[in-house]
């Protein structure tokens, strides 16, 4: 005799999908906190510390400057004698 194997259908686990579904779910939450405490802190720079920046780095431009302008550049080179 042949045996007919039990025609009824296989019952499948949702659990992978659902797992994966719990991950994306946890990964957008955690980035939408990260993009709002990113924002609050570029919006809680205050425009007087960027200024106070801009003004340290125009004063060591025109110490550069200064600097430059006092130096000797007369090296006292004969350009013939120099093979």
């Amino acid at each position: 005799m042949v045996k007919i194997k039990n025609m009824e259908p296989e019952k499948k686990s949702h659990g992978a999908l659902i797992g994966s579904i719990i991950i994306i779910v946890i990964l957008v939450i955690g980035g939408i906190y990260v993009w709002q405490q990113k924002t609050k802190n570029t919006i809680n720079t205050t425009p007087t510390q960027e200024s106070q920046d801009l003004q340290s780095n125009s004063n060591e431009l025109n110490n550069l400057d200064t600097e430059i302008n006092t130096l000797d550049s007369n090296i006292d080179v004969n350009v013939d004698a120099v093979q």
